[in-house]
């Protein structure tokens, strides 16, 4: 399934021309390759991968906006075929290997070697109980409901469970919504572990010690100097996250007391309005810092437009269409998923979709008339324009620098929907005054400060679990051990082996490789920078808006039109004028609101109950 890169697909399988190959290459030698057999074989290469991605892309669509059994089945043999090639061809790749190539050539060979997301072995038989599992995985996701009273009564589906969540105050409901959808994934677990076993066999095959470690090499470094610097990165903003953990945990015991308060400092995860405690917005009210109200409700102003979820995409497109860039192809329209059809189950996780890596855009998406779905229109578009930007190059090179690149694109024109912004499109009759700062700055920080460990540690559990060091019998043990070191946040309820919570988070069962996203936390407010900077802005970061200036759009689409052509270090230069990734943009951006973090902190937590 490409969606928004190269290959994140769910689905896998070598091939029988991968053992055949390995056979062949045991009895005789190659022969000694040349440049030109090298382009040949690239030109070959991806004109042959470019057909079976739209194949399989067009069978992902109709599997994730139609599940059944047979739609996960085209999926999957789609899928095959897909990463059956890609497996073969990267294998073929290594004739070339020590070859003196020109660097274009040398780039295109070393990206179709690290663009699986996830190998299978060559044995037939392996390579189809690997796609069974992968398929089946993401639709139980996608298909899970909780049922308290039996199939015969009231179903929970995920959004009713996130609606919860957000919304009530009761820390009893927050529970029973939490319990809820953490029962869908313990099914999961026996599957998972032998995904494991299987995906580990793919990736020995192609010369990686394991699956973590194939990811870690995408990153145009060796996997272990990518390990440094994602923990380098950690580090910077640190200080920051625990500021923000402390004052909230202070104000969920004043609110909740006992429910809130354990001696351990963490805080327990149902109370903090998301499902999986990665993005804190929804208790915004609870830790509104006084006397700064932000003096408006998104939500609220959409429903008093009566803004559709058709127009609310809209909104995102013509963001886009102020910076110079050309409006979506009429498909984009008549193909998308907008909202949750009432007939049929689909997964409403939002993702972009490029689907024949051309014109044929899409976004899918269970659209809600609430602020947080505009900001998320917003980002999933900046993902289409990404995509369409880079599709005139040679395949290889149609994808984002890396793979934060492309989340941190879209989080980056998020970044502009700023007050000012929404007074703009006339959403918001009159930005709120200077004096709301701090509103505003927690109202953010609960979003993207809040989500930073969430996005480093869930590929912290994965890449143990490839490696071995977290063995099948501990993995829920060591997935807590991971929550409480890095987010400060507890479960609710007593958990045991017969749990698999990582399974309740989408990109586990999916296999989304996730370190993107906490990459994209730190690159969005460093590209942010950038962009304000070219567009000439003056005050504070956080007040930044890059709409309707053709100067930022004009070195948007400069970086966006390279793809995946040059190492990210080029783009990251291109559009901010450094080369190394840097979390003092997100430290600028919010040192209005540490200081005054630090200035509540010290004082004593009380409760009100």
């Amino acid at each position: 399934m490409k969606r928004y890169s190269l290959l994140i697909g769910v689905l896998a399988a070598v091939g029988v021309a991968a053992a055949a190959y390995a056979v062949q290459a045991q009895k005789a030698p190659a022969a000694k390759a040349t440049p030109a057999e090298a382009r040949a074989f690239l030109t070959r290469a991806q004109a042959r991968l470019l057909e079976l991605w739209a194949k399989a892309d067009r069978a992902s669509w109709v599997q994730s906006t139609y599940i059944t059994d047979d739609t996960e089945q085209i999926a999957a043999e789609a899928q095959k075929d897909v990463i059956a090639a890609a497996t073969d061809l990267a294998l073929d790749a290594r004739r070339f290997d020590g070859l003196k190539l020109p660097a274009d050539t040398a780039r295109k060979l070393e990206l179709l070697k690290l663009a699986l997301t996830l190998p299978a072995p060559a044995d037939p038989r392996k390579q189809a109980e690997l796609t069974r599992i992968a398929a089946s995985l993401e639709g139980d996701y996608g298909k899970g409901k909780y049922c308290p009273e039996g199939p015969q009564g009231k179903c929970y589906s995920l959004n009713d469970l996130e609606n919860i969540m957000a919304q009530s105050r009761d820390p009893d409901q927050l529970l029973m919504a939490w319990r809820g959808w953490h029962s869908i994934s313990p099914p999961m677990r026996q599957r998972y572990q032998r995904f494991v076993e299987l995906a580990n066999e793919g990736a020995r095959t192609l010369g990686f010690a394991d699956m973590g470690a194939l990811w870690r090499s995408k990153y145009d470094m060796p996997p272990e100097q990518f390990s440094a610097e994602v923990e380098r990165l950690w580090q910077q903003v640190r200080p920051l996250y625990e500021a923000l953990h402390t004052y909230v945990r202070a104000r969920l015991i004043r609110k909740y007391g006992k429910a809130a308060e354990r001696p351990d400092g963490l805080i327990p995860a149902h109370l903090l309005g998301n499902m999986w405690a990665q993005q804190w917005d929804n208790i915004y009210p609870l830790v509104e810092p006084p006397g700064s109200a932000t003096g408006y409700d998104l939500t609220e102003l959409l429903k008093a437009k009566n803004v559709t979820p058709l127009e609310m995409v809209r909104y995102g497109e013509r963001f886009f269409t102020s910076l110079g860039f050309d409006p979506l192809p009429k498909g984009f329209w008549e193909r998308s998923m907008f909202t949750k059809p009432r007939d049929r189950d689909v997964v409403c996780h939002a993702s972009a979709w490029d689907v024949d890596q051309v014109e044929d855009l899409r976004l899918k998406m269970c659209i809600e008339i609430k602020g947080e779905d505009l900001v998320t229109i917003h980002h999933e578009l900046g993902h289409n324009f990404y995509q369409r930007a880079y599709s005139t190059l040679p395949p290889l090179y149609r994808d984002s620098a890396n793979d934060g690149f492309h989340e941190a694109i879209g989080d980056t024109i998020a970044l502009s929907v700023t007050p000012a912004y929404l007074n703009k499109i006339g959403l918001l009759a009159q930005a709120p005054k200077e004096g709301s700062e701090l509103g505003e700055l927690m109202m953010r920080a609960l979003d993207k400060v809040a989500f930073l460990p969430f996005g480093l540690l869930i590929d912290q559990w994965r890449w143990k679990v490839f490696s071995g060091q977290i063995k099948p019998a501990d993995y829920n043990k060591t997935w807590w051990e991971l929550r409480k070191k890095y987010q400060g946040v507890a479960p609710p309820l007593e958990r045991s082996e017969a749990d698999f919570d990582p399974g309740a988070k989408y990109h586990v069962p999916a296999n989304v490789p996730y370190t993107r996203y906490f990459l994209a936390d730190i690159l969005q407010f460093q590209f942010h920078r950038g962009l304000c900077r070219a567009a000439g802005h003056q005050g504070p970061l956080h007040r930044c808006s890059i709409y309707a200036n053709a100067a930022a759009g004009a070195k948007l689409r400069q970086v966006l039109e390279m793809g995946k052509s040059q190492p990210w270090p080029e783009a990251l230069k291109a559009l901010t004028g450094e080369d190394r990734m840097d979390a003092t943009a997100i430290l600028d951006y919010f040192a209005p609101l540490k200081k005054w973090l630090d200035e509540q902190n010290r004082r004593p937590v009380t409760s009100d109950k």
